[in-house]
Formats: structure tokens, sequence, C-alpha cells
């Protein structure tokens, strides 16, 4: 069960129909390959609970999306990217959707507060600005955004 301090929020957690589909694939992929077990199970529970949403969300994070959050506990403003474990480099600012930052981070909306279990203790963060969201940029017909979207994918109504 995810605890207050893995994955909380103040809000609810929104996935798009898109996303979800993608992370229940990837989740059951991994957990009949035994793979990270505990942190696919989190995901999992998270993906449970969350609300899915079918039209397309201006200001949800998703799987690509660039956030601009503020440490609550430091002032401090960071930019991450949310992405497949395989992209992660948080040299790059590239966070993994099953690190406990990635999984806070996925769903939450544009003034949503959540907190994450970090090695020196809880950090709460507010998501401030959804800097890239694939669902709101157009691509041209064919074209894919860097995890393999489609134009239409991103054109839902």
């Amino acid at each position: 069960m995810i605890t207050k301090a893995q994955a909380i929020s103040k809000s609810r957690i929104y996935i798009t129909e898109y996303d979800m589909e993608c992370l229940r694939a990837f989740v059951t992929r991994m957990l009949v390959r035994d793979m990270n077990g505990r942190e696919l199970r989190r995901l999992q529970e998270i993906l449970d609970l969350a609300d899915v949403v079918t039209s397309s969300p201006i200001n949800i994070v998703t799987l690509d999306s660039v956030v601009r959050l503020r440490d609550l506990d430091s002032c401090r403003e960071l930019v991450y990217r949310l992405v497949w474990p395989l992209h992660a480099d948080m040299n790059h600012h590239k966070v993994s959707v099953l690190a406990p930052l990635g999984m806070a981070m996925l769903g939450r909306r544009v003034g949503d507060e959540f907190e994450v279990e970090a090695p020196a203790g809880v950090r709460s963060f507010l998501v401030e600005e959804l800097l890239y969201q694939p669902e709101r940029w157009e691509f041209s017909e064919g074209q894919s955004s860097l995890y393999g979207r489609r134009a239409s994918r991103s054109k839902r109504a």
C-alpha cells in the first residue's frame, strides 16, 4: 500500500487514457519478468487510484512532460522531464516514472502540492508550470514526440 510519504497529494491524480494504457502494459510486462517489483507495484497502486481522463488535458503531468516544480522546503525551483526508466538521467533532469519523484509527479495538475519520501526525509513540492506537455503540442502528421505519441493521439477532443 502507498504510504502518505511515498506519493501523497492534497489533490486527485489524473491519468490520460493513453498513459494509462501504456503504463499498465509496461507494469504487466515488467512484473512478468520480475523486474523492480516493489516500484512497479507502487506504480500499479497509483494507477488503480487515478482518475482516467479522456479529453486532452493541457495542465496534467503525463509521460514526456517537462515540469517546473517548487521545492517547498528549500524554495528552490526545479525542472524535470518525466520519462520511461530507460531514458532516466538525473544529470539531464530526466526522472523515471518508477522513481519516487516520478510517481509522485505523474497525474498532477498545475497548482498541486505533493510529498515524496527522499533519503533526507519527506520533501514537499508544488507543480508550478508545465513547460512541455505532449497532449497540447501539435505534431505534423506522422511525426511523434520523444516517446512515440502520434499526432492523432494528441489531437483528441
